[in-house]
């Protein structure tokens, strides 16, 4: 068991919920420094189609785990465990509170609960099961997963290509099912639960989706306007990235990717991406829904913001040494 970590709030919630401006705000109030929890946010070059925070934002509070991974390069929830820990130690030792914000519900997951060690990202397997894909389709590379791995199988829909390509890959690079390495992390983590409270978590959860939908519209075409086409232009001009990479993956980019591919039209590009967008938007709220002991704000309420500071100062008194 790992050792416990000092006090840190944490600020989840799907995409285009508002948790930037929340994070701001409770970071002005109680003097903090921000981790970001994001598996897209890590990578430098990508900012429009992760909507990082504008350099105000990023320069009116001391942030991190921003732009320190070169798009080539993956990053995985193992790393992300590590690294904020220490980071979670180090601003504590400044006498700061460290304020967790991000939809990377995975992260969270490896932060509270340590994670069997998985294999890291191979993108030789990764670009050959691509490949494969291209040639028979992901419902038949979902029956071959179904063939080692039939536990994974049966959670995941045929179609779900990112899922499929991880477990293929975890199969194919370490002989181990991916059902197998959860199972272990889960019967660790059980353990570990049970003798520590969890730290306390803020989930920002919209009561109508249609807001959300809204926003994701909105955001999704803000983006467009400021040059996401130009901006994965210029990631492909570099001529070492490929589809198959986690970084371009990312929800958005696989998108304007493929379009650049000539694989899928340019007139389809605005819905293709909202929709990935909302898919995106409903596993993170499923995700938050089975974690315990949070504090839900319904974040199209009006006065979200004000019951997310009330909420804040009471976790803060009631945890903080």
């Amino acid at each position: 068991m790992q050792d416990a970590l000092p006090f840190y709030l944490s600020i989840a919630g799907p995409t285009a919920a508002g948790k930037t401006a929340t994070a701001l705000a409770i970071a002005r109030e109680f003097d903090c420094e921000i981790v970001s929890v994001d598996s897209a946010l890590v990578y430098r070059g990508m900012d429009i189609g992760t909507a990082k925070p504008a350099a105000h934002e990023l320069a009116a509070v001391p942030h991190h785990l921003i732009d320190i991974r070169d798009p080539l390069n993956a990053y995985n929830a193992a790393e992300f465990a590590r690294e904020a820990a220490t980071l979670i130690r180090a601003i504590s030792g400044r006498g700061k509170l460290p304020l967790l914000v991000g939809g990377t519900m995975l992260y969270f997951k490896a932060l509270r609960e340590p994670l069997d060690a998985m294999p890291a990202a191979d993108v030789h397997i990764r670009a050959a099961i691509e490949r494969e894909a291209q040639s028979i389709g992901w419902p038949a590379m979902h029956t071959q997963l179904a063939q080692v791995d039939p536990a994974t199988a049966a959670r995941l829909a045929p179609a779900d290509s990112q899922r499929i390509g991880r477990a293929l890959e975890v199969w194919r690079s370490a002989g181990v099912p991916l059902s197998q390495l959860q199972l272990r992390s889960q019967q660790s983590a059980h353990k570990d639960v049970q003798s520590k409270p969890h730290p306390p978590l803020i989930s920002l959860e919209p009561q109508d989706r249609a807001w959300l939908h809204a926003r994701i519209a909105e955001r999704f075409d803000a983006m467009l306007a400021q040059g996401l086409v130009q901006e994965v232009e210029g990631l492909r001009a570099r001529g070492d990235l490929h589809a198959a990479l986690p970084s371009m993956r990312c929800v958005g980019y696989r998108q304007v990717w493929d379009v650049l591919d000539g694989t899928s039209p340019l007139a389809q590009l605005r819905d293709k991406g909202i929709f990935a967008t909302r898919q995106l938007a409903k596993r993170q709220i499923t995700w938050l829904r089975s974690m315990p002991q949070r504090d839900v704000i319904a974040c199209d309420r009006s006065d979200a913001l004000e019951i997310a500071l009330g909420t804040a100062r009471r976790l803060v008194e009631g945890g903080a040494p």
